[in-house]
């Protein structure tokens, strides 16, 4: 992510009428029309007017997808019970993948999402990027969360209605009620989802092209809050959890930045410049939603575990104030979809009360993995945003580009009449440094934070050492 921001437009935020409505699956959803201009909506935008006067602040937060946000862990005195029933059920062991994606949904992330999709929903989601209520109302919903059975597995479900989810270790996880079981196109879902066929997507390779032929949707029942022992829970806060913690910070906006890299001092110029935007605005205490995706990443994404660590001493070093952060875990897989992706990312931070998203260049995005150029083109996915259907709460912070200003030996706003005076330090560069234990110009990242990168470079680059060893020694 080599770019951050100038701009702040919104679209009008309506309330939503329905409490909880199941979904309208006998009619297909409608095309909307653009409600407008891209480049006009930066240009000018009538409700930031609206926002710029004193006292014209919300203060209470954004209402979830659907007006009530999804929770669907049983109480407890009901456990037992749905323990007992779930062991006389057909089983299904679900993959990492499949387990983040129950994960998201048990917690409310898809509100109003109540399960693993049926085939109305997958279909919607695929070709309109959304879901309409049976009220007619429209809500956001741009990737598809499903669950796939190979034929031996649907062979041994037959004519059950529900089936028990099992995590890898053979534990019960849910119950999946009210089945339906569904052709699993799988070229159709890549070319929608991704906009090519070509191999090599990493999400694809791991979760979808060795799946079932099958998948399977209905409503999710969980025994308990699902957990990762890994030492990283405590980070992992429902959409419940952030919105009681921005309710006990008095935020009158909430503004989330995703990211699934390090953070450096660019990062921060832009979280730090938006507050302060915000404040400019009338609003008196703006949190940012720090929210690393926590879920499926590429091989060569720095791991959760590092990144967290990281994050950590951007903090402690006082470059983001922790008074007015909330550094949290967003439990989801990553697609790498680009603007179809980013589209999911932002409607999930609505449910988690967010009603700024700050959005970059190629967000969601990455490298064609066939060819020498980037899969996106780096600003569809932030024009896209702002004209998605069922998005229109949310108000869109995209942003221009930093670099190192070596006049002022700090990562700074892009100067364009005054090129030569800024380096870009690209992410191969910031990783060639730090696997060989080299520093990066003074005020690119905060010192606590290098050194966190260090030590993980340096511990990948032993163990590449070791395996060559081992290599040798066959």
């Amino acid at each position: 992510m080599a770019s951050t921001g100038a701009a702040i437009f919104r679209t009008p935020r309506a309330q939503s009428p329905h409490q909880g409505l199941p979904f309208l699956t006998q009619i297909p959803l409608h095309a909307n029309s653009v409600r407008f201009k891209y480049r006009a909506a930066l240009a000018q935008s009538p409700m930031s007017a609206c926002m710029r006067k004193k006292g014209v602040i919300r203060s209470s937060l954004i209402e979830p997808d659907g007006a009530k946000l999804v929770e669907l862990i049983v109480p407890e005195d009901q456990r037992a019970s749905l323990k007992r029933e779930a062991a006389s059920l057909p089983r299904i062991k679900l993959s990492r993948i499949d387990l983040e994606w129950a994960h998201i949904v048990s917690e409310g992330w898809a509100s109003p999402l109540r399960g693993f999709m049926r085939q109305a929903e997958f279909l919607q989601t695929l070709h309109f990027n959304s879901l309409r209520l049976q009220d007619g109302s429209v809500v956001n919903m741009s990737v598809p969360i499903v669950l796939a059975i190979d034929d031996l597995q649907k062979e041994a479900i037959g004519r059950s209605n529900d089936v028990a989810l099992l995590d890898s270790n053979g534990q019960i996880v849910a119950i999946l009620r009210n089945i339906e079981i569904y052709k699993h196109n799988k070229e159709e879902r890549i070319a929608r989802t991704w906009g090519t066929t070509a191999p090599g997507l990493p999400y694809v390779e791991e979760a979808i092209v060795h799946a079932g032929n099958w998948l399977i949707g209905g409503d999710l029942e969980f025994l308990e809050r699902i957990t990762y022992n890994d030492g990283l829970d405590h980070y992992r806060l429902s959409p419940k959890q952030l919105r009681d913690e921005f309710e006990k910070r008095k935020a009158d906006a909430v503004f989330a930045f995703q990211l699934r890299n390090p953070i450096h001092n660019g990062h921060a110029l832009l979280m730090t410049d938006t507050r302060r935007r915000l404040l400019e605005m009338g609003y008196k205490n703006p949190i940012l939603l720090l929210h690393p995706l926590g879920g499926f990443t590429k091989a060569d994404d720095v791991p959760l575990s590092w990144r967290m660590r990281q994050h950590d001493k951007v903090l402690e070093d006082g470059v983001l104030d922790p008074a007015t952060t909330v550094l949290a875990i967003f439990p989801s897989p990553m697609h790498y979809a680009g603007p179809t992706e980013v589209q999911w990312h932002a409607k999930a931070r609505i449910n988690a009360g967010a009603d700024f998203y700050i959005v970059g260049r190629d967000p969601a995005g990455m490298s064609h993995p066939k060819e020498n150029r980037d899969l996106y083109d780096p600003d569809h996915g932030k024009m896209v945003l702002s004209m998605a259907p069922g998005l229109e709460r949310l108000n869109i912070l995209p942003f221009r580009v930093a670099a190192y200003d070596k006049k002022l030996n700090k990562m700074a706003f892009f100067d364009p009449s005054r090129p030569d005076d800024f380096l870009f330090i690209s992410g191969t560069k910031m990783r060639n440094l730090a696997k060989n234990g080299e520093n990066p110009p003074d005020g690119f990242m905060c010192p606590g934070g290098w050194k966190v990168l260090v030590e993980y470079y340096q511990s990948m680059k032993s163990l590449e050492i070791n395996k060559f060893k081992e290599a040798i020694a066959v």
